[in-house]
Formats: structure tokens, C-alpha cells, sequence
């Protein structure tokens, strides 16, 4: 299948189905639709937000209720109708309707796959005098198609000095950080090697050694194991590998500090380093990434930095315009999304 770059200027249920037709599949799906927020945004030459004195609306978010749940329920099966068996699909939106929204995903792509309810970090703290907390968060729901296979590349953060302090709270002769984890684990073992005793010693009730007993002796062997005063071992874990000076890492967790751009060229314009983690985690190079509410346009910038073809699709004027010129800053070659005629399903097919 060739792989260009496409953009669909109109409708992007009619996007949607077009691309089942062409029987183009998606690996990654990335929106941010409307919130169902009773505004309208605007955009004008200088700034782009949801309250400027001037400018012509980017985008209306009027649509309310059950039309708004209905209208995306139709996107939402459209989109499921093009994904990948092992595709992932991200969708950001307000906390005020994530809890209707994922129960039109459980719907649409199961329950069983739904993975996470990532809260994002979009602002500094508020100060606004009101009946309430600030509002300082979004979320993203993230499913996968299958419960199974799935695309997944978590990218590890650096651990802080003060997390590594925190988490590795002893020092050892060689003023070396670390921890101990129990060599432990819950469930008996009935047959095998770690249901047996060690060195004298069974697991505790109800727990089972974490390795075998000839495991346990290469650790210990090692310089691996801790013994306390009452003669209870415990494993080593150091801060940093020996000889390395890199800092520790840490796997994701489901709480993002990812802010919104300063000076966004579009309302609602995302943060660019969030997109990037999402696209690396969750496609290899070369897949096709889909973001259907394209707006700024950064997903689909992101996925061509990253090596991905992307497929973005838009009804609005200005998005087109602002997407249109990003584009073209960054030399990026993008195609219409073609009609499913003959003569390209015959292309597309060898």
C-alpha cells in the first residue's frame, strides 16, 4: 500500500467510511473531539482560546446531550470498523463527560479492553473563588482492540534525585543506593523447587520463594541478599547498575504533567511531547497514526517526525488553514484522502 500522508477536509464520518472502503487500516488513534462545553472557540491572527475579544470561530461546541453522545457513537464504530487487530486508540476529553463517553467505549470496543483512565496535568494551579476545586486536569481513555495483542513500547521517565533518595533509602560500603524486596511472593507452591524449603527456611504461610532454591544460592553467592539481625533475607535492588552513572528509571504511570502550549496557533492545541509519548508507545515506525478532530494539526506533525504516515481529518476552515501551513513549514507532503474508485483499490492491492 502506498504510503502517503492524507488529509480529509470535511466530515470525518464520511472520512471514516471512506477509508473502510479504501480498506485502509489504522494501527494508532489519537482525537481530542469536542467536550460538549456549550462554546464556541475562536481564533484570530494573534492568539487562539475560547474567550477572545475578537476573531472567527475555529470550531462550535453546541452540541449537547444525547446528540452529542449520539454523534460521536456513530465516529466511534467507525473508527472501530478501521482499526488494527492490535491498534490502540486514545481519546482525550473533559472529566465532566469522561464517565459518558467511556461507556460508549465500552460499548463500542468492549470493556474488556479498556486499559486506562490516564489523567493529565493541563495547567498551573487556579485560583478562581468558587463553590469547587481547581480544575487542573483532562483525561485520556485508552483502549486497545484486542484484550491480547496490542502495540506497547512504554517509555521510561528518569527517576529525580529525590525519588531515587526516597526509593532507595540505604547506602552500602561502596556508598552505593539501594533497597530490599521480599524474596517472597504470595500463592503456594504445591510441586516444584519454590514450595520447598531453603536453607532450612520455608516461605511463610501462604507464599511461595520468589526464585528456586539454586537461584536463591547464585544471589546470595552474588552479594545479592540482605540478611537482617533475625536472620530474614531480603533482595538487594541498587539505584544504579554497577559501573553506571545513568539515572534510574521508572515505568509510566497513569498520571501525565503534559501543559497546554503557551501560544497555541489553534484552541485546544495539545501539548506536542504528550503526542510524542502516545505515538512512541503505542505504534512502531511506519504505521499509520489517525487523528479525525486534527484541529492544530500537531498529532499528525508528530507522527511524520516520528516515522509514522498519518491520515488527519477536519471540517473546520481555520483548522485546514492552520494545519495546512504547518505543513507546508515543515515541508510535509500530504494527499487527499482518495475516493475508493476501481482503479486505486486495484492499486492499493498490488
Amino acid at each position: 500500500m502506498p504510503q502517503h500522508h492524507y488529509f480529509h477536509p470535511g466530515d470525518n464520518l464520511e472520512g471514516l467510511r471512506r477509508l473502510d472502503r479504501l480498506r485502509i487500516t489504522v494501527d494508532l488513534l489519537y482525537i481530542d473531539p469536542p467536550f460538549a462545553t456549550n462554546n464556541d472557540f475562536l481564533i484570530d491572527t494573534d492568539r487562539a482560546n475560547s474567550v477572545s475579544a475578537s476573531g472567527k470561530v475555529a470550531y462550535s461546541d453546541k452540541t449537547r446531550g444525547a446528540a452529542y453522545l449520539d454523534e460521536l457513537r456513530l465516529r466511534l464504530r467507525a473508527i472501530h470498523n478501521v482499526m488494527s487487530p492490535t491498534g490502540s486508540v486514545y481519546v482525550h476529553i473533559d472529566v465532566k463527560m469522561e464517565h459518558h463517553v467511556r461507556l460508549l467505549m465500552d460499548d463500542v470496543f468492549g470493556a474488556r479492553n479498556f486499559r486506562n483512565s490516564i489523567t493529565r496535568i493541563k495547567c498551573n494551579p487556579k485560583n478562581f473563588n468558587r463553590y469547587s476545586y481547581g480544575n487542573i486536569k483532562d483525561t485520556i481513555l485508552f483502549y486497545s482492540v484486542s484484550p491480547a495483542r496490542i502495540t506497547w513500547h512504554p517509555q521510561k521517565e528518569p527517576m529525580s534525585e529525590a525519588e531515587i533518595e526516597r526509593l532507595h533509602p540505604l547506602i552500602d560500603s561502596d556508598g552505593r543506593r539501594y533497597t530490599t524486596t521480599p524474596l517472597h511472593a504470595p500463592g503456594v507452591t504445591v510441586d516444584g523447587p519454590t514450595g520447598q524449603a531453603w536453607r532450612g527456611m520455608s516461605p511463610p504461610p501462604g507464599r511461595h520463594w520468589r526464585y528456586p532454591p539454586q537461584k536463591l544460592d547464585e544471589l546470595d553467592a552474588q552479594g545479592m541478599i540482605a540478611w537482617s539481625a533475625t536472620g530474614n533475607p531480603r533482595k538487594i535492588r541498587y539505584a544504579r547498575e554497577s559501573g553506571s552513572e545513568e539515572a534510574p528509571s521508572k515505568l509510566p504511570q497513569d498520571v501525565w504533567l503534559y501543559k497546554d502550549p503557551q501560544r497555541a496557533v489553534y484552541p485546544t492545541q495539545k501539548n506536542d511531547k504528550m503526542l510524542e509519548r502516545i505515538i512512541l508507545t503505542s505504534s512502531n515506525h511506519g504505521d499509520t497514526v489517525l487523528d479525525c478532530y486534527a484541529g492544530s494539526g500537531s498529532a499528525l506533525l508528530q507522527a511524520h517526525k516520528l516515522g509514522r504516515r498519518f491520515i488527519g481529518m477536519d471540517n473546520s476552515q481555520p483548522a485546514q488553514q492552520v494545519i495546512q501551513r504547518r505543513l507546508q513549514n515543515h515541508k510535509i507532503n500530504c494527499a487527499p484522502l482518495p475516493h475508493p474508485s476501481p482503479a486505486f483499490l486495484t492499486s492499493i492491492n498490488g
